[in-house]
This record gives C-alpha cells, sequence and structure tokens, in this order.
C-alpha cells in the first residue's frame, strides 16, 4: 500500500504526460501548417510549370 501511495504522490509521471500533450499539440499545428501551405503552393508550382512548358522550357529531349 505504500509503494501505491508514494506513486500518486510523484509528479514526475504528471510532468512528463504534460510534455507528450504539449508535444501532441505542437505537431498537430506543424502538420495542419504544412498542409494548409502544401496545398497553395501546389497550385503555385503547378502554375509556373505550366507556363514553361508552354514557354518550351519544360520538355525533356
Amino acid at each position: 500500500m505504500s509503494q501505491f501511495r508514494k506513486f500518486l504522490s510523484e509528479d514526475d509521471a504528471a510532468t512528463a504526460v504534460e510534455y507528450a500533450v504539449m508535444l501532441g499539440l505542437i505537431l498537430l499545428a506543424i502538420i495542419g501548417t504544412i498542409g494548409a501551405l502544401g496545398s497553395t503552393t501546389g497550385g503555385l508550382w503547378g502554375t509556373m510549370d505550366s507556363d514553361l512548358q508552354g514557354a518550351g522550357l519544360g520538355q525533356m529531349p
């Protein structure tokens, strides 16, 4: 029973859980940002590629 009380009184596990939650939120924000920027810049690069091919610069020999 004393080991159980000792486990409940220690706060190392709570700190680890807090860091894990913060890491998860940071990763979620990064993934969301990359997804939003990826779709925006994907259209930009596609337009540039079309323009270059229209000018005759994007064709393979």
